[in-house]
């Protein structure tokens, strides 16, 4: 039986991995996460846990490297999915270092540990589209080979935990595969990113929560979208597609639009769109902002046969439904 590690379990990608690798696998889960994490996002595996079938949780962080050390002798895995980070790209902005320290040195720690206990691994890296940055028009869409030009300390960050991995592939021998994801969402998406933050406020909207007013930053940012259940199954298929050490793939979604489209689609969505406005919040602005997210995925889709298959309208429903849930459930929350 396989040993599979995931940093990062309780985040939205991780959890969703959790739940994919439970109904289609025999592996044995490891889940690293700090212990203040919220379990909000795996509490339907909790019975498991507890018992002890299948997955096990370990306590770690990527700015502590004993407690990775420790992690990595622990459960020696044959497959890692290495996707906690500092991942919110605002965030970076006030919080500079503890971004990059997180994000290359922690993926230093991680790749260092497992080269001393697990040196045979299948390791996938996720760094992220936002590598890119700042791409002019004329290079669209986005292949593996544009010149990065980040737009944030988050972004600054991701070419380091980029280029680490395939240091680590090249230096050292290791099959370490690194992914650079696209814009890719639904439920459990954390409120900081802007189309969750507008599901949360039309959900807070139709309880009378709050004034019909949704606060945004940038709406003029092109995207292309993806369902966070056909990223994680990207990432299956990278680890057990014949996976090539070194390699880099851009993955991502089919369905192009801005931000500001995303937003309309949503509000279309509820029985009071027609009395929702929005307004231009100046502290949802980045100081700079990567606007033209538009990936070529030919590289990952020939080497793997993924294609997304949940349309980007089951994706804002079930978004916003999760808002509703959570608004049902939860009655306050921070307004952001």
């Amino acid at each position: 039986m396989k040993r599979a590690l995931i940093t990062g379990i309780t985040g939205m990608v991780g959890s969703h991995l959790l739940d994919y690798l439970l109904e289609n696998t025999d592996w044995e889960i490891f889940g690293m996460l700090r212990w203040r994490s919220p379990l909000d996002n795996i509490k339907h595996h909790l019975d498991l846990i507890n018992n002890k079938q299948r997955v096990c949780l370990l306590y770690a962080d990527l700015r502590d490297t004993m407690s990775i050390d420790h992690v990595a002798s622990a459960s020696k895995p044959d497959i890692v999915f290495h996707l906690a980070a500092q991942s919110y790209p605002r965030t970076s902005f006030d919080s500079p270092l503890d971004t990059l320290d997180t994000n290359i040195q922690g993926t230093e720690r991680l790749l260092g540990a497992l080269r001393k206990h697990a040196p045979k691994a299948v390791i996938h890296v996720c760094a992220s589209s936002e590598v890119f940055g700042r791409v002019p028009k004329e290079k669209l869409p986005i292949n593996e080979e544009c010149t990065f030009h980040p737009a944030s300390p988050y972004a600054i960050s991701k070419v380091g935990t980029d280029l680490v991995g395939r240091y680590y592939a090249e230096a050292y021998d290791m099959c370490v595969v690194t992914t650079r994801m696209f814009t890719h969402t639904g439920p459990r998406r954390g409120d900081v990113f802007a189309e969750s933050t507008f599901a949360k406020q039309i959900a807070m909207i139709e309880a009378e929560m709050i004034p019909p007013v949704v606060k945004t930053g940038n709406l003029d940012s092109l995207r292309t979208w993806a369902d966070v259940r056909d990223a994680v199954r990207a990432y299956f298929m990278l680890v057990t597609h014949n996976p090539t050490p070194g390699e880099y793939y851009n993955i991502g979604g089919s369905y192009t639009l801005s931000v500001k489209e995303m937003l309309e689609k949503l509000i279309s969505l509820s029985p009071m769109a027609d009395q929702i406005t929005t307004e231009i919040d100046p502290d949802r602005l980045r100081p700079i902002d990567a606007d033209l997210q538009v990936p070529d995925t030919k590289k990952f889709t020939e080497h793997t046969g993924w294609q997304p298959e949940i349309p980007f309208e089951q994706t804002m429903q079930d978004l916003l439904d999760y808002w509703r849930m959570r608004v049902r459930e939860e009655k306050a929350f921070l307004v952001r």
